[in-house]
């Protein structure tokens, strides 16, 4: 069998925003991992603590048992006015507010959270806890549920299918913020290893909340005529989420990070793409897996006109897939894998190639799951410059990687319409209009094409032998690209190769790249700078776990 290094694509084709804005989530992403050990790993759920009122106020504990201990969902229901109601981030009250305790929380630890938790960024938690997060209903589609459920009534399937969640999350932190445990305190722990393991883990608790409280909600209103949600609509339901600029610089600071992901991605569909045979069960998986990306884009809606013409693509692509699939696509010709991916490329538009991408690794579990062991990175360990290079190294590198920014004209408005700061009110990133705003001199340094461009001038008259300290003793403030470029070279998926202070540059494709790799669907941008998504839809809930006929 050829290696399969020989059908990885380039990160020239990959590290393009416009491509990284068509992601879609795989078998690799983050949740699907956390899916996958708990059900290889027997992990254990109850539900210890239940103390809601008729309003939905008050208190609840969901836990799970690991091979390394417990891990519990401490959730807190509010009864929040309609004009305090708010998806931004400068919200100051929310309909649920949420802790992952490390442990079992006993009285003591709960009247703590109660003081704390509710309160997010103005309060504080502790080692303890892993994460801090809040969520809003869905206030039109929860008010239905919990209204028909109360007369005895299932839901409408129809609006449940088109929104996708009851609540969305507007925030979920975790890495040490605002008093957390830090990534280092539990990325030697197994369950918690692969990145954002504990942010997953508090969300899918969190969707358990979200349908116990309208079926809770439900009871209170309806006594005796209740009735639970039926268990494929409750299926159904994810968790929504509302993400903005704060995300998006993350894959630009943890450049080894996001090459470990992008590398772990192309790694895996490149060894399917490297099988000689498909055969019949695998074959199954696929056209199963093709079929609920056919269903997904169907369910799929948004109002954003940028959004709306990736659907158009990804419909009218998958629709062309299916033709060919059924019709003209050879499975027992040689390496069939890649016959259809050759074919996807010269025919597909990017949104479906991508969703391709996603279907194709699906039935391959055995083949690429354990790529996911490779998707974390200690970063510390990349921090160093390498002093000794020679300047004719440096510009090798510089030639090789960063060959799209060091010819743009920096000085075209065009090329630098933007900068990236830090909002002073809630100490998060934003994007201003250079030409418009006040702020750039407080940048922050994600124009990395431009950096490259100037170490690249600055290079010109230095002799090929020259150590790259010299150069940087007189111009230190070429030290942050000079790093990333040493990082670059070793690591090649590790930098986005497009400009990220250009007036076209969109926002959303750096979040729907990473929100991708957590497991995310149905993106919906609501402007270029923020989108809502849905988390955990038609996966198993915590109950379903020792089940037979749990999906």
């Amino acid at each position: 069998m050829p290696q399969a290094a020989a059908f990885r694509r380039s990160p020239a084709q990959v590290m393009r925003l416009d491509r990284m804005g068509c992601s879609h989530p795989t078998r690799l992403s983050f949740l699907r991992q956390l899916l996958r050990r708990v059900e290889a790993e027997g992990w254990a759920f109850d539900r210890p603590v239940w103390d809601m009122d008729a309003r939905g106020v008050g208190r609840a504990v969901y836990r799970m048992r690991t091979p390394g201990g417990s891990l519990s969902l401490v959730a807190f229901g509010h009864d929040l006015p309609a004009d305090q109601r708010s998806d931004r981030v400068i919200a100051t009250a929310w309909d649920a507010t949420f802790a992952l305790f490390d442990g079992t929380p006993d009285a003591a630890d709960l009247d703590r959270l109660a003081a704390n938790v509710p309160l997010q960024e103005a309060g504080r938690v502790t080692p303890r806890e892993l994460s801090l997060s809040r969520a809003n209903r869905s206030v039109r589609l929860f008010n239905h549920v919990v209204e028909r459920l109360a007369t005895g009534r299932q839901p409408d399937e129809t609006m449940l299918r088109e929104t996708g969640y009851l609540m969305r999350t507007t925030a979920v932190y975790g890495s040490g913020k605002f008093g957390a445990a830090d990534r280092a305190m539990i990325a030697g722990r197994p369950a918690l290893s692969a990145p954002f393991q504990a942010e997953m883990l508090s969300v899918w608790l969190t969707r358990a909340f979200t349908t116990d409280l309208v079926e809770h909600l439900a009871r209170a209103r309806g006594g005796d005529r209740a009735v639970r949600l039926r268990p494929d609509l409750r299926r159904g339901l994810g968790v929504g989420n509302s993400t903005g600029l704060g995300m998006a610089p993350f894959l630009v600071r943890h450049p080894v990070l996001l090459n470990n992901w992008m590398m772990a991605r192309e790694e895996a569909l490149a060894r399917v793409r490297a099988q000689e045979t498909a055969d019949a069960a695998t074959l199954a998986g696929f056209h199963t897996a093709l079929a609920a990306a056919v269903q997904n884009a169907t369910d799929w809606q948004s109002a954003h006109p940028i959004q709306q013409t990736k659907l158009g693509d990804l419909q009218g692509g998958l629709a062309r897939l299916e033709k060919f699939v059924a019709t003209e696509w050879d499975t027992a010709a040689p390496h069939p894998w890649d016959t259809l991916w050759r074919w996807a490329q010269a025919h597909l538009p990017m949104e479906a190639q991508e969703a391709l991408l996603a279907a194709m690794l699906e039935p391959h579990g055995d083949l690429i799951d354990g790529l996911g062991a490779c998707m974390q990175a200690d970063e510390e360990a990349h921090f160093g410059i390498d002093g000794t290079m020679p300047v004719s190294d440096l510009r090798a590198i510089l030639q090789e990687h960063y060959d799209w920014a060091i010819h743009t004209d920096y000085s075209d408005p065009a090329h630098c319409a933007r900068f990236w700061y830090i909002s002073e009110e809630k100490l998060e990133p934003r994007l201003g209009e250079r030409l418009k705003e006040d702020g750039a001199n407080r940048e922050l340094p994600l124009d990395t094409g431009r950096q490259a461009a100037a170490l690249w001038h600055a290079l010109r008259n230095e002799a090929d032998d020259t150590p790259v300290a010299r150069l940087l003793l007189a111009h230190p403030e070429h030290r942050l690209i000079t790093r990333r470029a040493q990082i670059a070279a070793r690591h090649p998926f590790a930098e986005i190769r497009d400009n990220l202070i250009a007036a076209d540059m969109l926002p959303i494709d750096l979040l729907r790249c990473k929100l991708a790799f957590f497991g995310a669907t149905r993106f919906d941008p609501r402007s270029d700078r923020w989108v809502r998504i849905s988390l955990f839809q038609d996966a198993p809930y915590p109950d379903d776990l020792h089940r037979e006929d749990a999906p």
